[in-house]
């Protein structure tokens, strides 16, 4: 059967309306847009304050020397990686009624894990950080849910976004407060964790309350359904060669994002910036506001096939503002705030391009059947993995890296290896999807039905 979509195909069904005032699409965004942010923002209140901490005391106390704290960061994201590939199956199967359930049952069990961590004898206690990432690690697909497969999916999941740009800083901004008013550095992410849990509930009541893609979403961008293992495999398999160059850019930019985020109280303090605990927030407000702005403008592309290449276009800008920012900064026309605001900003745009625009609209042009979690899940899978073998690696054979003692040497090199390699491979994506019939502009209708991925058309 050719590569391309059927002349015909059965519209697909009107989801159920909603009533009442957030019937009103206006409202109903807005009240999805802070449901959204508000949930994965205390979400990052169990998962990102410890990295506040140095943790050198500790670590040598139980003989482990200061690199204790980088083997806590890399229990917590092999847990983290683990659950992203059981997330490709869970999230793509997952029934909308459950997903509210699933969150709260998922942050549960991470807030037990930090009281579990506080209280356990070193290095023991980081198994804990293991099953806080295994359990958190669901909940952007869970809330993603809730915002796919609609007209203004850019702006809602640009809102999402910045939560964990900016509650990445104000996370460790509480985790930094906690530690200076006498909270001990083992028990600070459990107390930390606490403080958001009542916000995050109300959060997750409200996007129980969102309504469903309405029929003109639908018509717009494809009706969503959940994924069975043959259409995961039928999807992937149709577009493999684009999904794997924009995988691998994930991935590269996945690693230097977390490196930064998860060692930023000591890239500051080699920049010379220390004994500020709000800086962490200053800096990510900058940074969501432009990438949040970036993205979320997208939404006023209809043509969705015109915001998909787009999309790939502002990804590669970022990479360039990257390049910018260390180049800045080695000849000290960059200063050290301007420098990380900078190059978050240019990171975290491709970053974000794939949550909110590049997979939402490939779905939208191709009318495929599916949804955006299975995709997005594949992603954060491959990018995660990548950012577990660079930890094991630098704590297990610290003498490959070049200058291992130069927290912020190494950083850099890694920058410009990521903003190289990301080009290339964002270069070579949009060249092999603009060349793929399934994307070519349809002069059919915009509400044809979604295409079926059964094997006999994945060929």
């Amino acid at each position: 059967m050719p590569d391309s979509k059927p002349a015909s195909a059965a519209p697909p069904s009107p989801p159920r309306q909603n009533r009442g005032w957030l019937g009103n699409r206006t409202w109903a965004s807005c009240w999805a847009v802070v449901a959204a942010f508000g949930a994965y923002a205390c979400m990052y209140g169990l998962r990102k304050p410890f990295t506040a901490a140095t943790y050198e005391a500790e670590g040598m106390a139980a003989g482990l020397g200061t690199g204790f704290k980088a083997w806590l960061v890399t229990a917590q994201v092999l847990g983290y990686t683990l659950s992203k590939i059981v997330g490709i199956k869970v999230i793509a199967e997952m029934p909308p009624a459950r997903r509210a359930l699933s969150l709260l049952a998922l942050v549960g069990i991470a807030e037990g894990a930090l009281l579990l961590f506080a209280v356990t004898p070193i290095p023991w206690n980081s198994a804990w950080l293991f099953l806080n990432g295994l359990a958190l690690g669901m909940v952007f697909g869970l809330v993603l849910g809730f915002l796919e497969g609609r007209r203004l999916t850019e702006a809602l999941i640009a809102g999402l976004c910045a939560s964990f740009i900016l509650a990445d800083g104000v996370a460790k901004s509480v985790g930094a407060y906690l530690l200076k008013t006498g909270v001990t550095e083992l028990w600070m992410p459990a107390v930390a964790g606490g403080l958001f849990l009542l916000p995050l509930g109300g959060f997750v009541w409200m996007l129980r309350a969102i309504p469903p893609p309405s029929a003109e979403d639908v018509e717009a961008r494809s009706e969503r359904m959940p994924m069975t293992r043959r259409e995961r495999r039928a999807l992937f398999r149709r577009f493999a060669p684009g999904l794997v160059a924009i995988a691998l850019t994930y991935l590269l930019v996945t690693i230097l994002r977390s490196i930064r985020a998860d060692f930023a109280p000591e890239l500051w303090r080699t920049l010379g910036l220390t004994g500020q605990p709000g800086i962490f927030a200053r800096s990510e407000f900058w940074v969501a506001l432009g990438v949040t702005a970036s993205n979320g403008l997208l939404v006023l592309i209809r043509d969705n096939r015109r915001a998909f290449f787009l999309s790939l276009g502002i990804s590669a800008g970022g990479l360039g503002m990257v390049a910018v920012a260390l180049l800045g900064l080695d000849r000290g026309v960059c200063g050290p705030f301007a420098f990380m605001v900078l190059l978050g900003l240019g990171m975290y745009l491709p970053y974000v391009a794939v949550h909110t625009t590049i997979f939402e609209r490939l779905l939208a042009m191709t009318r495929q059947q599916g949804n955006l979690g299975f995709l997005m899940y594949v992603a954060d899978a491959t990018g995660y993995l990548g950012y577990v073998a660079l930890m094991l690696g630098r704590q297990l054979w610290p003498g490959i890296w070049p200058e291992s003692g130069n927290l912020m040497a190494f950083f850099k090199l890694t920058a410009w290896l990521v903003a190289g390699a990301s080009l290339i491979a964002l270069a070579f994506a949009a060249i092999w999807f603009f060349r793929h019939p399934a994307t070519r502009p349809d002069p059919g209708p915009a509400s044809q039905g979604p295409v079926s991925l059964a094997p006999d058309s994945a060929v």
